[in-house]
């Protein structure tokens, strides 16, 4: 995985300014509007997008800083650590299990299973039958980016072993991963997904949700605006005597479906929609003849109602 300052181009000093203005020209330069049929500069542009996410927000990336590829895993580990407290010390657990130190992905042990012993007196074989234990469960939290491009995390297994996992584009809070990492049904890991909410974005299904600032003369006249998207930003024509809270639908720019055949989150025409909310923003520090204009434009329109009425 790329150090994110290298592709952003940036120093691990750089202020936040510094971080943003580079991750504004990058993105200019390798959008996919821009550079349409380069796969190379559609790989580059979502690594610039994913870089920028973690260092533009100050505790990813004092994270980052501290634990590196594996930051957002291992700051959650670190935290349920300091929640449940207590130690747990290798040589004691070693102690229990015995020399060859196999007890977790074997579904043939007795019920005088080294992991049995640790929790039974050691070696104390429990009255009952021992039944099978359930697979295992582990809760892996993603960023939007990351559900909507798809990720890879890092599980840290027993005597030091990690296993690398895909997560597929589009997956949403509650999607589940299953993954074998040992034989028997010990060996199976269902990772449950859940999705960090986003500040620009809010997500149902496979629509995401978003609010878009238009002046008010735009409104009035109509007009074009850029609009924010997970993969650049999109151009949407303003119609005439748009109303505040009038929403529009950018079509194929919402989440990718998860598990489609071929499936790929470049895809527009596998992805859901975009709705986009007007709000009017009003102008502010307007000069005396500016003023002037809409004193004349409220009389007219007062006027216009009057000569209705009569």
């Amino acid at each position: 995985m790329p150090n994110y300052y290298d592709v952003l181009g940036v120093s691990r000093k750089s202020s936040e300014k510094e971080i943003r203005q580079a991750y504004r020209k990058l993105t200019r330069e390798h959008h996919p509007d821009v550079n349409k049929g380069d796969k190379g500069s559609e790989a580059k542009f979502k690594q610039i997008n994913e870089a920028y996410t973690v260092l533009s927000d100050s505790k990813k990336r004092s994270k980052y800083d501290r634990y590196g590829d594996n930051w957002s895993q291992r700051a959650d580990m670190d935290e349920t650590s300091g929640r449940q407290g207590g130690t747990f010390h290798w040589s004691d657990f070693q102690a229990a299990a015995g020399q060859d130190n196999s007890f977790f992905f074997d579904a043939e042990q007795d019920a005088g299973s080294p992991f049995e012993r640790l929790f039974n007196h050691r070696g104390q074989r429990p009255a009952q039958a021992r039944r099978p234990a359930p697979p295992t469960e582990k809760r892996v939290q993603v960023t939007l980016d990351e559900a909507f491009y798809g990720t890879n995390v890092v599980l840290d297994l027993l005597y030091g072993r990690r296993l690398e996992v895909k997560i597929p584009p589009g997956v949403d809070n509650g999607s589940r991963v299953s993954v074998a990492a040992g034989e028997g049904q010990r060996g199976i890991i269902h990772l449950v997904i859940s999705v960090k909410a986003n500040d620009r974005f809010q997500r149902k299904g496979k629509d995401l949700y978003t609010d878009v600032e238009v002046p008010l003369d735009d409104a009035i006249l109509g007009g074009e605006i850029s609009v924010v998207t997970l993969t650049g930003t999109v151009a949407l024509t303003i119609p005439s005597g748009t109303q505040n809270g009038q929403r529009f639908r950018l079509a194929g720019q919402g989440m990718p479906t998860l598990n489609k055949a071929g499936n790929k989150a470049g895809k527009s025409d596998q992805r859901g929609n975009l709705f986009a909310t007007v709000n009017v923003k009003l102008p502010t520090d307007l000069t005396p003849e500016q003023l002037e204009m809409f004193r004349q434009f409220r009389e007219a329109r007062i006027n216009n109602v009057n000569q209705a009425t009569d």
